[in-house]
């Protein structure tokens, strides 16, 4: 069997052109099914038994689903290989399956550690002002990172108590604002962006020291940075505070099609998401809630 791999891993490499890593990968992949073979069996008494057998152990072993996926499709485009060059007649791993991706759940903060974040954030300077109105609305909004940073003047209104943004695919949608982000970003107009405008700036809310608006980078810099003040464990990212504004809302009793509303999500499925994120919330709101519970 090995000198078939070597075969065909020159044909990677030769007639596909594929790279240097992707090659040592497959040969890997390769190299340990055949010393699990123990190099007993000739290529054409392989059967696919043998090839399912492999992957369950491996995936017994703990093995992650991406590795067991890296390791069908070497199997598969191996086999196809052997049969498209007649050294077998029959293609067995043909009928393999790969397990589904691993979803990756958004990682949340708890309602102690935000509170604690908003709270530690001072605000006796304009940048302090900034910040505390910045981290409050995308917590209290659960605004993406780039509906804020082009958030302008003219599409907040504090009166009625929400903003208007434009999300994924030029769309635009009205977010209410909380109370207290309410109170931060008023403080903020009054007091704190006033000394960062100058000739050259534009109607963004949020302001850079020079006036200009806040770059991507630098909102992930102020997040993280006021997350280490408040000594939080691990730093806090913008978007961190989008996925826990719905988790929260959600713990709550909130219906998933409003949070779907206000994250701008276009598919109620990618709202679904934070339903496995918070399964002990759901089952408190269950148990309040349903004359069973």
């Amino acid at each position: 069997m090995n000198q078939s791999i070597d075969r065909f891993i020159m044909f990677l490499a030769t007639e596909r052109g594929l790279s240097k890593n992707y090659q040592l990968l497959v040969r890997r992949n390769l190299e340990k099914f055949s010393n699990w073979l123990n190099n007993i069996k000739q290529l054409d008494s392989i059967t696919t038994d043998d090839l399912s057998e492999y992957l369950s152990k491996r995936k017994k072993e703990g093995l992650a689903a991406s590795s067991i996926r890296q390791n069908v499709v070497s199997l598969k485009i191996f086999f196809r290989f052997l049969c498209n060059h007649k050294i077998l007649s029959e293609d067995i791993a043909e009928g393999l399956f790969s397990p589904k991706p691993e979803q990756l759940l958004p990682k949340t903060i708890n309602q102690k550690d935000v509170i604690r974040l908003l709270e530690s954030i001072e605000t006796s300077d304009p940048l302090g002002m900034r910040d505390r109105a910045l981290v409050e609305l995308l917590y209290s909004s659960g605004l993406r990172l780039g509906e804020i940073m082009e958030a302008l003047l003219e599409n907040l209104y504090l009166e009625e108590g929400h903003i208007r943004v434009t999300g994924k695919g030029n769309k635009t949608r009205i977010v209410p604002i909380g109370k207290k982000a309410l109170e931060a970003i008023n403080n903020y107009l009054e007091k704190g962006r006033k000394k960062l405008v100058n000739s050259k700036s534009t109607s963004h809310i949020f302001l850079s020291i020079r006036g200009k608006k806040l770059s991507p980078s630098r909102i992930w810099q102020i997040v993280k940075e006021r997350s280490k003040r408040a000594n939080i464990n691990s730093p806090i990212h913008p978007h961190q505070l989008r996925h826990s504004f719905a988790t929260h809302l959600l713990s709550g009793g909130a219906d998933l099609r409003i949070i779907q509303e206000l994250l701008g999500h276009a598919d109620i499925s990618t709202t679904q998401t934070y339903t496995h994120v918070d399964e002990k919330g759901l089952k408190k709101v269950h148990k309040k809630f349903h004359p069973r519970g």
